[in-house]
């Protein structure tokens, strides 16, 4: 019955608490036990489990720890990985939340955190939840501006990926940055 309310098992990690329970035969129990145990699978299927303590070195890291956690949602989300001088990971934060395909992103809130943890670099994440990773005009727009506001606070922006199923756009390995 379960595997019949999406068309294929993909699809599991769109269900929550609300779509299990209207499924005949699941109850309030049953319905934790599978989202339980879908979570489990994310975290299984996802390569790195933190980032805490990881030096970055290339896009690959990055993508593979964002494309289970953001890839596949049904809104836009913002993330931000900060770095130190060491291209050490300090940390990772979500910082917004969007719409379909829309995150209203501020700069000030990505550069304030930057330097409470005293961040000498930071990389941009967000998901496309259309699927598709090409830029828009608007993520362009957003990414000159952030690197602006980087260079004139001593922050440098490593890279900006866009999230898709299964793959990913990134600005520094398409000379964007």
């Amino acid at each position: 019955m379960i595997i019949s309310s999406v068309s294929n098992i993909q699809e599991l990690r769109y269900l929550n608490y609300e779509d299990l329970v209207k499924i005949k035969g699941v109850g309030i129990s049953k319905a934790c036990s599978l989202l339980a145990a879908i979570e489990l699978g994310n975290r299984i299927n996802t390569k790195i489990n933190s980032l805490n303590n990881i030096k970055f070195e290339d896009v690959s890291i990055v993508y593979e720890y964002y494309k289970n956690k953001i890839g596949y949602l049904k809104q836009e989300v913002f993330c931000v990985v900060y770095l130190d001088s060491k291209n050490m990971i300090i940390k990772e934060k979500e910082l917004f939340k969007g719409t379909l395909n829309f995150s209203m992103v501020h700069p000030r809130e990505i550069f304030k955190e930057a330097y409470i943890v005293d961040a000498v670099s930071i990389i941009l994440i967000h998901n496309h939840p259309s699927g598709k990773v090409f830029p828009s005009k608007e993520d362009m727009n957003l990414t000159k501006r952030i690197i602006e506001v980087g260079n004139i606070m001593g922050i440098k922006v490593l890279d900006h990926l866009i999230i898709g199923t299964n793959k990913y756009y990134s600005f520094l390995e398409n000379g964007d940055i």
